[in-house]
């Protein structure tokens, strides 16, 4: 498959913050046959607003498109395209793996490389949170599997733009 079809990218979308927006913009995308492979929502730093951060897969064609939509539709207060070199992303992961005596050295040692910090121990699991950027996240799933993960949970990408202004303010 061409490469610039795989090509990752994220799109941050600030909406008015009322009931029904989030799927607006989501049916949006089913109806242009686009699937998102992350979809993050929360307030903002103004309470009228919500961010929608989505990541998706496609060429540039793809994303110039899906930004062009999403302007138009209502409720939606601006659209953008956020570089890799110019923005910071960060995902969660909360991960439940068996806590067998055998190996949960390794683990620990897992947990301390990869800056990770275990927030409930009993006798039967681990649950461990750690935050970073998606190919940390997935590293760090690889390497716990042999362990025995028990369940998961992903956010998916957050994402801000570096520097001191603020996407609103453009």
């Amino acid at each position: 498959m061409d490469k610039a079809m795989n090509d990752k990218f994220v799109i941050a979308v600030y909406v008015e913050n009322k009931f029904g927006v989030l799927t607006r913009v989501t049916s949006m995308f089913t109806r242009r046959g686009f699937n998102i492979d992350t979809l993050t929502v929360g307030e903002t730093e103004n309470p009228k607003y919500s961010r929608i951060t989505i990541s998706m897969s496609g060429d540039g064609y793809a994303r110039e498109q899906m930004i062009n939509q999403l302007r138009k539709l209502h409720n939606v207060k601006k659209v953008e395209y956020l570089d890799r070199d110019e923005s910071l992303s960060r995902e969660l992961l909360l991960i439940k793996i068996k806590n067998d005596p055998a190996y949960r050295q390794d683990v620990l040692s897992a947990v301390d490389i990869f800056r990770s910090k275990i927030i409930d121990y009993s006798t039967e699991a681990l649950c461990i949170e750690i935050t970073g950027e998606t190919s940390k996240i997935n590293a760090f799933i690889e390497i716990l599997k042999p362990y025995g993960i028990i369940e998961m949970c992903r956010t998916g990408v957050v994402a801000l733009e570096r520097g001191a202004t603020s996407m609103l303010k453009k």
